[in-house]
């Protein structure tokens, strides 16, 4: 068997793999994979995996979302979550799912696509500071720089406004930071 890398739709039978993924990759006291359970059943979700000698090393979603932009709502995506194994993180497994997700969801038709995470590791995959592109987050809870956009082919200029996260996001406390987490991002020891 080859060690190469692939990248497939995630199939009824990853998902265990894909949980067990989640809490290795955030912790056990992070919600992300009950999160992704409930994001599998909801609108316009694409699921990827990265494989290695077919086993689940890496997973990415995307999610239906909205801008309220002036002229009316536009149907966007999130990229969250992403996680890889810690025993394969630093080798461009999560570059590679980025990718993928973004060319899917630009074959889509889907013009932005926003996240929440770092910018040294985003702003190197395509996505740039969201409110310097005209873009207000969901939330005030977002640390410095970490409310994120891709602009996709189908990406118009009037497509400004303010990003609204499913339902599924705010039901599980997904969005932003609380507590100290918000006060250590914003202290710089983040």
């Amino acid at each position: 068997m080859s060690s190469e890398l692939g990248v497939r739709p995630e199939r009824a039978g990853d998902h265990e793999a894909v949980r067990e993924l989640h809490r290795l990759a955030f912790g056990d006291d992070e919600p992300v994979p009950a999160l992704v359970d409930a994001l599998r059943a909801g609108p316009r979700t694409t699921s990827l995996v990265a494989t290695v000698d077919e086993r689940v090393v890496g997973h990415v979603m995307l999610s239906g979302c909205r801008l309220d932009a002036l002229p009316r709502l536009v149907d966007v995506c999130t990229l969250s979550p992403l996680g890889v194994l810690p025993e394969f993180q630093g080798r461009g497994i999560g570059t590679r799912l980025v990718a993928d997700a973004l060319a899917a969801a630009d074959r889509q038709g889907v013009p932005l696509v926003f996240l929440e995470g770092s910018p040294v590791y985003y702003g190197k995959r395509g996505f740039a500071d969201a409110a310097e592109h005209g873009f207000r987050p969901p939330s005030l809870r977002y640390p410095p720089g970490a409310f994120q956009v891709a602009r996709l082919s189908s990406y118009e200029e009037w497509m400004t406004g303010t990003f609204v996260y499913s339902d599924v996001f705010w039901d599980f406390d997904c969005v932003g930071l609380r507590g100290e987490r918000l006060k250590n991002a914003g202290s710089g020891s983040h």
